[in-house]
């Protein structure tokens, strides 16, 4: 593990949600895709199931992708916001059999400001350790998702939606055409 537990999660979590919304298509749809997104991420706490909720967590998504694109100090500055904003006071917590972690707001805090703290709390991890070139785009040509590269040798290139393996059987194929001209 490079970084403490629920900093590799929060980072996780945040790309797969920036990773929800793209040119053409809507990875939450409906309330039904946030409770999925909701479990899969292992999310506690406040979770609404309404309408309201789910447009709260789509509209922090732009917010966190810019993470991925920006200089430093635009993190710096981005991070520092969403803390602010959620009126952020970093605790040391310990619930549904986890170990000791850092919850920086209530557990019963709306679900896209549990979201937002989560992800700058581990965004400032990065910051702090100056790990921000772990924050990738997949090099798949035909993708804009982003990753987090929590690989020891940052070896990482390709996003969770099937983009290596795209990438190899490309790669297979012009091989195989190589050889057979």
């Amino acid at each position: 593990m490079l970084f403490a537990h629920d900093t590799e999660c929060g980072l996780t979590a945040a790309a797969a949600l920036v990773n929800t919304a793209g040119p053409d298509r809507e990875g939450l749809p409906d309330v039904a895709a946030l409770d999925e997104f909701f479990t899969a991420h292992a999310w506690t706490g406040r979770h609404e199931h309404t309408g309201a909720e789910l447009r709260e967590v789509r509209a922090l998504r732009p917010r966190l992708r810019r993470l991925w694109h920006a200089d430093p100090d635009e993190v710096v500055t981005i991070v520092n916001g969403l803390l602010r904003e959620s009126h952020a006071l970093p605790q040391l917590i310990r619930h549904d059999d986890e170990p000791y972690h850092l919850h920086a707001v209530p557990r019963d805090a709306p679900l896209a400001t549990r979201m937002a703290v989560e992800a700058a709390m581990a965004m400032a991890d990065l910051v702090r350790m100056d790990e921000l070139s772990r924050l990738r785009t997949c090099d798949h040509p035909d993708c804009d998702n982003v990753l987090v590269d929590l690989s020891k040798n940052r070896s990482r290139r390709f996003c969770d939606a099937g983009c290596g393996n795209r990438a190899a059987v490309t790669a297979y194929r012009a091989r195989k055409a190589a050889t057979q001209s």
